[in-house]
């Protein structure tokens, strides 16, 4: 029986992550859920459910099931490296930055990757220093010119700290020629269509960011699209 219960945990928590990678958040949030009744023990479904709890916003559960994925039998060293990250950005949303930069900051200091710095660079942004994220995220850009992340990062930088608007611009369009569907670039690009007093421009961004999969890491909020809109119906 007990192989039985296992094999029908395993094959839940794969139709989880499948369900999770095609966006069905609530269908996999219960699929993960029927996988660890039917003793599905698998540091992969762990780690899915840890980042899915992250999408919706439930930090302390998501840190919860991170810890039950590091004690997994099958955990990997590549995916020690997923829950370390998921971990510093549930942190993030918790209010701790610093332990959340600590943490990344480690992993980036044995392997610099395309996500550590775009997920480094976004957290830099956030502490409000402008030399120390300037400097990183044109590293990052360096690293890979056409990583929409790391561009919209840099765009970001320019912009939220810098009140260089010209310069940041040019960014968010590479970054959104290479992701068109990226909701902060989409936000920040209406940001322009807006003062050039472009409002339909504006609104067709604006619903297709409100229409994407918010990530823990976006700065555009679901509310703060919700009130770009209703600005331009003032």
């Amino acid at each position: 029986m007990g192989l039985f219960t296992n094999f029908g945990g395993n094959a839940a928590g794969q139709k989880a992550l499948l369900a999770h990678q095609r966006g069905n958040y609530e269908q996999a949030a219960g699929l993960y859920e029927e996988a660890f009744r039917k003793g599905c023990a698998r540091a992969a479904v762990r780690i899915g459910y840890g980042a899915l709890l992250l999408r919706l916003g439930r930090a302390e559960e998501s840190i919860e099931q991170l810890r039950l994925a590091e004690k997994a039998s099958d955990v990997s060293k590549e995916q020690k490296n997923q829950i370390i990250t998921h971990y510093a950005v549930a942190q993030y949303k918790l209010g701790n930055l610093p332990r959340a930069l600590e943490l990344l900051r480690e992993l980036f200091s044995k392997r610099k990757t395309g996500l550590l710095y775009g997920a480094l660079g976004c957290m830099l942004i956030e502490t409000g220093d402008y030399e120390a994220a300037l400097s990183f995220n044109k590293e990052a850009v360096e690293y890979d010119e056409d990583d929409p992340v790391c561009l919209d990062n840099l765009a970001q930088t320019y912009y939220r700290l810098g009140d260089d608007k010209q310069s940041a611009e040019p960014l968010f369009r590479r970054a959104l020629e290479a992701k068109p569907e990226s909701i902060d670039t989409l936000y920040f690009l209406a940001q322009y269509d807006m003062d050039r007093g472009d409002a339909d421009s504006a609104r067709a961004k604006l619903e297709k960011a409100r229409a994407g999969r918010f990530s823990p890491l976006n700065h555009a909020t679901p509310e703060l699209v919700e009130q770009a809109l209703r600005s331009l119906q003032a």
